[in-house]
């Protein structure tokens, strides 16, 4: 008797190919360390504020602020980034920098 049959057996293996950067299609995060020199300073600190919005290990980011969610992280030992708090203290009457991605969105 032969080798058991997959579904898979009829399909081409096809190899998932590396950005210019060497990152692979489905990362999303972005190193500030290397994009940071061609953004400006606002961008930079807006990218690195959506970064904070994406990374789900500080809990859930709708409906509260970023400094609320930023400070929940914080009182729930979670270690949000100092630099995300900073960005915050910098621009306090800004909506594009205190709401966030989902703000736009209603649930």
């Amino acid at each position: 008797m032969g080798r058991k049959r997959f579904i898979t057996d009829s399909y081409p293996v096809v190899k998932k190919r590396e950005g210019p950067s060497g990152h692979s299609k489905g990362e999303l995060a972005l190193e500030l360390g290397e994009d940071a020199q061609s953004l400006s300073q606002e961008e930079a600190e807006l990218e690195l504020l959506r970064q904070f919005d994406l990374a789900w290990q500080y809990g859930p980011c709708t409906g509260i602020t970023r400094m609320q969610r930023w400070h929940r992280a914080e009182q729930m030992g979670l270690k949000p980034p100092l630099e995300v708090h900073q960005v915050l203290k910098t621009h306090p009457e800004d909506p594009r920098f205190q709401f966030s991605l989902w703000h736009l969105h209603p649930l």
